[in-house]
């Protein structure tokens, strides 16, 4: 198994501190704390807040926008990319849910290029859900409710699924997966 580098484990504990008090509650200080090393320490292997900031919301960013583009490229039914995408953030929210955090309730602190580069991206997935969406109604696949409040109560649910999901102790991963596919497309399928 191979070990996690002295960044990864800065970024990671920025994840859970991001995630408990918000980016801008957070010193490096206090990251230097919960780590047990020196502030100072911190800066030889990281330049900034900024930058653990835009690593946390930029590769969770990349990785729904792989996912996505994967999807939307593969020759299955709109209701198979719809139960795709609940596993892409399942996936995603089980192996980071303090980074996602982050970039639900962190992204507007991104400086400009990044921030132009992650709202792009989140603009991007946006729309590939929706068209997924209108061609399965094209198609009949969906039933013909509003596409807006498809788009939004799917991806709202899928969005906040790191808050709820870590106080669940009883629901096994698989279980979640299979059930949140049944809930989420019952009233569209």
């Amino acid at each position: 198994m191979k070990t996690e580098s002295r960044k990864q484990e800065i970024i990671n504990a920025a994840s859970v501190l991001f995630k408990e008090k918000g980016y801008s509650a957070v010193t490096m200080r206090d990251l230097a704390k919960s780590m047990g090393i020196k502030a100072a320490s911190l800066y030889n292997h990281i330049q900034s807040k900024q930058e653990i900031l835009s690593t946390i919301i930029i590769d969770l960013a990349e990785e729904f926008t792989s996912g996505m583009n994967r999807i939307v490229n593969s020759e299955v039914s709109s209701i198979q990319k719809l139960e795709n995408i609940i596993d892409l953030h399942i996936d995603v929210t089980l192996r980071n849910a303090d980074g996602l955090a982050s970039l639900n309730n962190d992204w507007m602190h991104l400086e400009e290029e990044n921030l132009q580069y992650f709202e792009q991206m989140r603009h991007d997935y946006e729309e590939s859900f929706r068209n997924i969406v209108k061609k399965g109604v094209d198609k009949a696949e969906i039933k013909a409710y509003s596409i807006e409040i498809i788009v939004f109560s799917t991806l709202s649910t899928l969005r906040t699924l790191y808050l709820w999901y870590p106080k669940q102790n009883d629901i096994d991963a698989d279980i979640l997966k299979h059930d949140m596919v049944s809930v989420l497309l019952q009233g569209v399928v």
